[in-house]
């Protein structure tokens, strides 16, 4: 007869054995989409070059430079990663769901579908924005710092480093994906009862700080880029109490009701 710590041990190396294959899994989508990215290094560039290619008048006359042997092949090598996590993230976030799924009840589960879908969504559009809207206005704020030197003096010119430039690229795009992450983030707090909608009804004052102090460090030095993230984050945070007023939100069904219905389905 199996003694109950037997159980436990038993159910506790299933449960290791799980987390480990969707680890292996993870890992694997990872490896294979960096590897893949790594081929298509180039392209990837030319696309994150391309704002700042057009925020120049005459970018034909134009040149990324590196300055150590080393520079360029690590830079492809840090895009290709970043690229790889970017498209394999969903396959991540979905091991992650497959491996807390077993521990769900039917009805957590079919709640926790739609944050699994509207995480990487979310993350998409974050990364849309800056790319589109931020990076032309910052480029182009940024390169106004131009001098062709008919004052007196030495001309200013800017001839940006490959590391430098994909390095700031690839942080706000991380950046804003993550933080338009909000909605989800504030949702899960008031279902797990960690935050209610009256709390962020008053926290209103205090969200618009924090949202204004994060967009200015995650942004570059200037107010239209400042801006341009606070507002939509706001909007999103407003969005949040208005999701998290849905009774279906910020009520979730009894355990015992949960309980209930699993054996109704069994």
């Amino acid at each position: 007869m199996t003694s109950e710590g037997e159980l436990r041990r038993q159910t506790l190396i299933e449960h290791l054995a799980e987390l480990r294959r969707r680890l292996l899994h993870s890992l694997l989508a990872f490896l294979v989409a960096s590897i893949g990215c790594y081929f298509i290094a180039d392209d990837i560039y030319a696309f994150l070059v391309q704002p700042l290619a057009d925020a120049f008048p005459s970018p034909e006359h134009r040149r990324m430079i590196y300055t150590s042997l080393t520079e360029a092949f690590m830079s492809y090598l840090k895009l290709a990663v970043f690229a790889g996590f970017m498209l394999s993230f969903p396959v991540i976030a979905t091991q992650l769901y497959l491996f807390m799924a077993p521990g769900l009840y039917k009805q957590e589960r079919r709640a926790f579908i739609p944050y699994l879908v509207a995480a990487p969504v979310l993350f998409m559009t974050g990364a849309a924005f800056v790319y589109y809207l931020i990076f032309p206005a910052a480029w182009t704020f940024f390169i106004g710092f131009e001098s062709s030197g008919e004052a007196g003096g030495l001309p200013i010119q800017l001839e940006t480093r490959v590391a430098d430039y994909l390095s700031i690229v690839m942080h706000l795009i991380i950046a804003f994906g993550l933080s338009f992450q909000l909605p989800v983030v504030l949702i899960l707090l008031v279902k797990a009862g960690l935050l209610s909608v009256e709390t962020l009804r008053r926290g209103r004052r205090y969200a618009i700080v924090i949202i204004v102090t994060v967009a200015a460090f995650i942004t570059p030095p200037d107010m239209f880029s400042q801006i341009a993230l606070s507002v939509p984050l706001y909007l999103l945070y407003e969005i949040s109490i208005l999701l998290c007023r849905n009774p279906k939100n910020t009520q979730p069904k009894p355990t015992d009701a949960l309980e209930e219905e699993e054996e109704a389905h069994a």
